[in-house]
């Protein structure tokens, strides 16, 4: 399982259909908006 850098909720990698890597790492998303919010500014979302 994953979380959703965006939103917080909890995902399964196997099953996303949203993902995209970012400084070497895969990050996995529950939905369309919150992938393209993270797509628009990826280091708001990481800590």
């Amino acid at each position: 399982m994953a979380i959703d850098p965006v939103c917080g909720m909890t995902v399964d990698e196997k099953a996303v259909k949203y993902k995209a890597e970012y400084n070497d790492k895969i990050y996995y998303f529950c939905c369309e908006m919150c992938y393209k919010a993270f797509l628009k500014d990826p280091s708001k979302y990481i800590k």
